[in-house]
């Protein structure tokens, strides 16, 4: 069985596209679930608009994740987002951009994220989000090594503008903070008549938790989990622990559950800059293959912090 699905996946690496080719004879397309991250907890705000303003101050984060390093076509993703609350009445505003690519086909997401944060407790505070986007769909079936060509797979999907709307809430105190969200409502559909083809979106559900425990004076512990649904797809849940030593140098690891293990690393290199990494290997067939190295993630954070007073301490999320 294993000899057999290798097969599959090296007739499809000329181009991933041979593979998708055969998905794609099927008339009907379904868009990939929404970019996967290994680093989530400090790219919250991607995933739940209600995140946006909570770290006190301005904050803005970029992160490049290359997936199956080696696999052509393989899914490679760039986010770029900056948020801040807004004057002194529990708003928050962010504005983030998605770009993910896999095969021929390439997603640009650009978000506007607005958040309205209550008091529960001294501690405790709950935020509302609402997320409104703008999805760019390119789908280049031109690109495709298709073996025995399909006159019906000739007109690509250029540029399909799309809007969208999503939602969340998220709820923190000093060292716990829990989340659930849907990104996007809309399920848009884009068809192509000259073609005979749709591609669809779907709904992501997500819902993100996470505790630190002060072990001692110089030695803090966060796990974390993500989990994730979405329609037509297995349940995803991304089990991570990491430690932070006097705040400055982070290790963990992390399980996506029947998918991958990983490593993480991090390093505050000041109280305003963050630098993390990420390295993770499937345990699936797919990652015994000679051809996949593996994937790879980066992230820098920079908080623009004027007043030590504007940063509790730990901001492990």
């Amino acid at each position: 069985m294993f000899k057999i699905k290798l097969d599959i996946y090296k007739l499809g690496l000329q181009w991933f596209g041979s593979l998708l080719f055969i998905l794609l004879i099927g008339i009907s397309v379904h868009a990939q679930q929404d970019a996967q991250y290994t680093q989530y907890m400090y790219n919250t705000v991607s995933v739940n608009p209600g995140y946006a303003g909570s770290r006190g101050q301005i904050s803005i984060a970029a992160l490049h994740r290359s997936q199956w390093v080696g696999l052509d076509g393989a899914p490679v993703t760039q986010t770029l987002n900056i948020h801040s609350p807004i004057g002194y009445r529990g708003l928050g505003l962010g504005f983030s951009i998605v770009n993910d690519k896999i095969g021929p086909t390439s997603e640009t997401n650009f978000d506007v994220d607005f958040s309205y944060t209550v008091w529960t407790s001294t501690e405790g505070r709950l935020s509302f989000g609402l997320k409104a986007s703008a999805n760019l769909l390119d789908v280049r079936f031109s690109e495709l090594n298709q073996y025995g060509p399909d006159q019906t797979l000739q007109q690509d999907i250029d540029n399909k503008l799309s809007p969208n709307i999503g939602a969340g809430i998220y709820y923190h105190t000093n060292h716990f903070y829990a989340g659930l969200s849907v990104p996007r409502f809309l399920e848009t559909s884009h068809f192509q008549e000259s073609s005979l083809s749709t591609a669809k979106e779907q709904m992501n559900f997500y819902f993100i938790t996470g505790y630190v425990w002060d072990l001692n004076p110089f030695l803090k512990f966060k796990p974390t989990l993500l989990s994730k649904v979405v329609q037509g797809a297995p349940l995803q849940v991304d089990l991570s622990a990491n430690f932070m030593f006097n705040e400055k140098f982070i290790v963990g690891a992390a399980y996506r559950w029947d998918a991958a293990f990983s490593g993480m690393a991090g390093f505050n290199i000041s109280k305003k800059f963050l630098i993390g990494i990420a390295y993770d290997r499937e345990t699936t067939e797919l990652g015994n293959a000679a051809f996949n190295d593996g994937s790879f993630e980066v992230i820098f954070r920079y908080d623009f912090i004027h007043t030590k007073e504007n940063l509790k301490s730990p901001r492990f999320f």
